[in-house]
């Protein structure tokens, strides 16, 4: 069954913005595939404006969120796979869902499902964070 996470994204964007409230992502920058500018994720996360009025070209699909921002005064192209999504909130009031942490996927590791008779695999510690932006 294909993740739920980038429909519920959608979603929570097209409510925040309905409601006329700024979408936040908090996302993973260290995992494999995303694309955000360096310098400005603080403990392996970074914490994204996505409005319509922040940014250009934003793209929502199944598989990644994309779209060009600017950072300090310079555009980037931003790519954020949807397993790097830790969250997604109304800067306003907090409102959003937050996400599980999602093991980065290799496809050249695939091997046979598990029959259910073995140990269950280890499940990542520690919890998502969000921080206050001002």
């Amino acid at each position: 069954m294909n993740s739920s996470r980038p429909y519920l994204v959608r979603a929570l964007y097209e409510w925040i913005v309905d409601n006329d409230c700024t979408p936040h992502l908090l996302v993973n920058a260290e995992f494999p595939g995303v694309s955000v500018p360096a310098g400005y994720a603080s403990d392996g996360q970074i914490v994204l404006n996505v409005s319509p009025s922040a940014v250009r070209n934003l793209h929502m699909d199944n598989e990644a969120v994309s779209f060009e921002g600017r950072f300090g005064g310079v555009a980037h192209s931003l790519y954020i796979p949807s397993a790097a999504m830790l969250a997604i909130y109304a800067r306003e009031n907090g409102q959003g869902m937050v996400f599980e942490l999602e093991p980065p996927v290799d496809d050249d590791e695939e091997g046979p499902e598990p029959d259910g008779d073995g140990p269950e695999p280890p499940r990542p510690s520690g919890r998502p964070s969000l921080k206050v932006v001002k």
